[in-house]
């Protein structure tokens, strides 16, 4: 039996180390989910916020969930929901309807439903309702609120929780028989320097390359040294 030199040894026990931690790091990697309406509770009962990208504190969740119940004094039920991602090819306002449509099909008794929702990772939002709505909430002012009143604070640096209460207050005026406010005015956000990577730059970044060619050259040298000393 061949005993291989000292550094050989040395060199393919470091790199079982190496590949150890990469592959630990790879399974450490957070998975973000893409959300259908397959992966949304039927029904939601008596919730109001869904939030499933998890963006919003304890403080803001019991905000939200009492806005959105408010709204049942004007005979409407109201729903926040949130993704962290959508299935490939699905729309938001298209998973909107498909969700008022099946809770609607579960609760037949629920009346007149409206739906807001946010895509974290686009930082986009839907508003819809359901046809018996559209009489006081048009469908323009529900695009317009979407496009424009949570537009605004969500390309401003995700402003989840202002999105989500100007829009509120801005539909709640409507179904209460006031004028439209229209949507906030536009905002200018002055450029953060931050020494942070944005997530384009990781991934564009060329860091996992490296790692390949570590691996690679961490192999092919230990069996040329093993070669040459087994001469």
């Amino acid at each position: 039996m061949i005993r291989l030199p000292l550094p050989v040894r040395l060199t393919f026990r470091l790199m079982a180390v190496i590949t150890a931690l990469v592959i630990g790091l790879l399974a450490a990697a957070p998975a973000v989910w893409a959300v259908g309406i397959r992966d949304l509770p039927t029904p939601p009962g008596s919730q109001h916020l869904i939030d499933t990208a998890g963006l919003f504190s304890r403080a803001t969740s019991a905000e939200l969930e009492r806005r959105l119940a408010d709204l049942e004094s004007d005979h409407v039920q109201a729903r926040l929901l949130t993704v962290p991602r959508l299935d490939y090819g699905l729309e938001l306002d298209a998973l909107g309807q498909q969700a008022l449509e099946s809770w609607s099909a579960s609760e037949p008794s629920s009346g007149a439903s409206l739906l807001l929702l946010i895509d974290s990772q686009t930082n986009t939002a839907a508003v819809v309702a359901s046809p018996e709505l559209l009489e006081q909430l048009p469908a323009s002012l529900l695009r317009d609120t979407a496009d424009s009143t949570m537009a605004v604070p969500l390309r401003l640096g995700g402003r989840y929780r202002q999105a989500s209460l100007t829009a509120l207050d801005r539909l709640g005026t409507v179904l209460q028989g006031g004028e439209d406010p229209g949507p906030p005015l536009e905002e200018t956000a002055a450029p953060v320097v931050s020494n942070i990577p944005t997530r384009e730059e990781t991934a564009n970044s060329k860091g996992f390359q490296w790692v390949i060619v570590l691996l690679v050259v961490g192999t092919i040298v230990p069996m040329l040294t093993w070669w040459v000393f087994s001469r």
